[in-house]
């Protein structure tokens, strides 16, 4: 893939140099939610960027400045997402770290707050830090020299998504509240799989490339029923390795979706299997070992929940395949989205492969790896 004329990380790194401007003239509190943002969009392997730069360029796109900042807003509003669900699920902690709100409310403890209010300005920095990201990302869409239709367009999509991933976050929410009273089916598990990461990690990044290359509706229309496809059997394959994944290899403890009872379709499917009564007892104890968590991963298992899962990730990724293929998609762009999905799997499949998955010590709570080739097209500019 051709190299971006500035890179993703160079415009980021503007991007972040340029908000500590600020602080010169808001103040300390400024500087520490900003430094804390800027700590929160690094280090990842930027993924979203790397899959707009390349359908840009699949699609014979020559907006390399357009599409290097485009790619940057995409990765703060990832960060944005990502610093704000930490608060909704009270998380101190990612990729083995402090994150924002952990970072605040360790600061509150060191001079002397109580574990309350400790938390509470923690969350409130977290709550902050993520609406500077979230503003952040719209400016640079806003600013991404594109023509004004396709600025248009872009800021359009941007919002849809929004809209799209906060509904899937509060679903996700009162789901997990059991606020309805009845257990969480499949179809549901699935809206919040489409809603909470296809749309903004594979249907966003693909739509936003095409637009900025150009390309004719109808191939922009068939990105999104593709992001859709496989953004739901990537988020399948994660709910798997948050369970069955060797903890070495994805970065994430392989007890936390258990202790938490996390409604993914993994449980969906569980709890129709005869299965349920022994699993009840075990997921959604904070408490669960790793003897107890070895009991519940057999058990899954055995009622057929691993397999209906696996089996329901290869379908949406399959279909996705052929619908490439059907599609108006140009080849080089078929390509990409071949190389997408081979790249799912195979993190998958070395992730899964170890018997004693799970049995290492407890890690972080850092998501599934991400497919590394589009990483590197982010990046580009800045080799």
């Amino acid at each position: 893939m051709k190299e971006t004329p500035d890179g993703v990380t160079e415009e980021l790194d503007r991007l972040l140099v340029s908000g500590l401007d600020r602080s010169a003239r808001l103040g300390q509190d400024h500087r520490d939610l900003w430094e804390a943002l800027s700590l929160a969009s690094g280090g990842g392997k930027r993924f979203r960027p790397g899959l707009a730069v390349a359908t840009h360029d699949a699609l014979g796109g020559t907006s390399d400045e357009s599409v290097a900042r485009v790619g940057a807003a995409l990765e703060l509003l990832h960060t944005a997402f990502v610093v704000h669900d930490d608060v909704i699920d009270g998380d101190d902690v990612r990729r083995g770290r402090p994150n924002v709100s952990g970072t605040f409310a360790a600061a509150a403890r060191a001079e002397g707050a109580d574990q309350s209010t400790a938390r509470h300005y923690g969350e409130a920095a977290g709550i902050l830090a993520g609406d500077l990201a979230l503003v952040s990302a719209v400016r640079l869409v806003a600013r991404c020299q594109a023509p004004a239709p396709l600025v248009d367009e872009l800021l359009d999509l941007l919002e849809d998504t929004v809209h799209a991933t906060a509904t899937g976050e509060l679903a996700d929410v009162r789901l997990g509240l059991h606020l309805s009273g009845r257990p969480v089916t499949l179809d549901e598990a699935l809206r919040v799989a489409e809603q909470k990461t296809a749309v903004y990690s594979f249907q966003l990044p693909l739509q936003a490339g095409a637009i900025l290359a150009g390309a004719p509706a109808d191939v922009t229309a068939a990105l999104a029923r593709l992001g859709r496809l496989v953004g739901i059997g990537f988020q399948l394959l994660d709910d798997l390795l948050g369970v069955f994944g060797n903890e070495t290899r994805t970065g994430k403890s392989a007890l936390t979706d258990l202790r938490e009872g996390k409604h993914t379709a993994l449980l969906a499917h569980a709890r129709t299997t005869p299965a349920w009564p022994d699993l009840q007892g075990l997921v959604g104890d904070p408490g669960l070992n790793h003897h107890d968590a070895g009991r519940a991963r057999a058990l899954l298992e055995g009622c057929g929940a691993r397999a209906t899962v696996q089996e329901l990730a290869d379908r949406h990724l399959e279909e996705a395949l052929a619908a490439a293929a059907r599609e108006p998609i140009p080849g080089a762009l078929a390509r990409v989205l071949t190389d997408l999905v081979g790249d799912i799997r195979d993190t998958a499949v070395l992730a899964l492969d170890d018997p004693q998955a799970g049995t290492n010590a407890d890690t972080s709570t850092a998501p599934m790896t991400e497919p590394a080739r589009f990483a590197d097209a982010s990046r580009a500019g800045a080799r």
